[in-house]
């Protein structure tokens, strides 16, 4: 049996990755990275104060956080209708969203989220 060199046998390994990786082979042999980085720290050890302001700039809520806001099981119910409607739940998703609402109540859901709440979380208040 012929033994393959070292270049035959990298060649074969990057084929394979290829077709098995195809956007990650793109993107290491582009160069091109897609990652933000829009701060630096100095120190090392000093806290991530500052990195709790932005703990909330890309994020979108989900129907859970909409429903810690509700007082009431009907607006809970509104809620989910509106969320599915939108198809931004699936069908599954909402009936098994209902059912915890009936049998455990809209506070199963999580503590209800006051006023402010992301302010007071992201450090602004």
């Amino acid at each position: 049996m012929k033994q393959r060199s070292r270049a035959e046998r990298v060649d074969i390994e990057k084929r394979s990755l290829k077709k098995l990786f195809p956007n990650l082979t793109r993107e290491l042999e582009g160069g091109e990275s897609k990652v933000n980085i829009d701060s630096v720290r100095a120190d090392p050890c000093e806290p991530e104060e500052e990195a709790s302001v932005d703990k909330f700039r890309h994020y979108s809520p989900t129907v859970i956080d909409f429903l810690r806001r509700c007082d009431t099981e009907a607006q809970a119910e509104s809620v989910i209708a509106f969320m599915e409607k939108r198809g931004e739940l699936t069908k599954e998703y909402a009936e098994q969203l209902r059912k915890q609402l009936r049998k455990e109540g809209v506070r199963s859901f999580g503590s209800k989220k006051e006023d402010d709440y992301y302010f007071k979380q992201g450090g602004l208040y």
